[in-house]
């Protein structure tokens, strides 16, 4: 477990890890290869609650999300995914 005493970089790098884990558990999960991203559209339902999930267990950036997603722009991923959280999330 990283604490206050570990170095900025090591800290961005375990959170690239832990995104490209659970982008690898979530296209096992749908059966999809890498190269299924990129040819999905970029407001498929599967990928917008891939990167929710990402956004909530992750410290990545809109932008890091948006290219590894392949969901276009930061801005137009931070759009469809507040109006898919707004009709998929539970409030807590």
């Amino acid at each position: 477990m990283l604490d206050e005493h570990h170095s900025g970089g090591l800290r961005r790098e375990s959170a690239e890890v832990k995104g490209e884990r659970i982008i690898s558990e979530e296209l096992r999960r749908l059966k999809w290869d890498r190269k299924e991203l990129g040819k999905r559209r970029k407001s498929d339902a599967s990928k917008l609650a891939m990167a929710a999930r990402l956004r909530r267990e992750t410290t990545l950036t809109m932008r890091e999300i948006a290219a590894r997603l392949h969901m276009g722009s930061w801005k137009s991923l931070n759009a469809k995914l507040h109006q898919w959280r707004k009709a998929n999330e539970k409030p807590t």
